[in-house]
């Protein structure tokens, strides 16, 4: 089930979406193992609550297939797996 948030959690304005993955391997005893990495991805246009942007897909969804055709998108080079994502470092100042 999903849930549209009318007040997303931003990240420097930038709306985005995070999974983690676990696996349950037991419930008596619970015993829950949280993989060491996780997936983030964020929209390219940073995130407005203005009604006249509710049509603007890059504001407000974060798929990557979505975001990728935005011309705001970024291309990440330098990864070590070598994957196409958005590189927000330079937008979000993290560097």
């Amino acid at each position: 089930m999903s849930k549209y948030l009318a007040k997303p959690h931003l990240l420097r304005g930038f709306k985005y979406d995070l999974r983690l993955y676990v696996v349950v391997t037991s419930f008596e005893p619970l015993k829950i193992y949280l993989f060491q990495e996780g997936l983030v991805r964020l929209a390219t246009v940073p995130y407005s609550t203005d009604k006249k942007t509710l049509k603007q897909r890059f504001m407000h969804l974060t798929n990557f297939s979505v975001n990728k055709k935005s011309k705001e998108y970024v291309k990440n080079v330098g990864t070590d797996t070598n994957t196409e994502a958005p590189a927000i470092e330079s937008k979000l100042n993290l560097n």
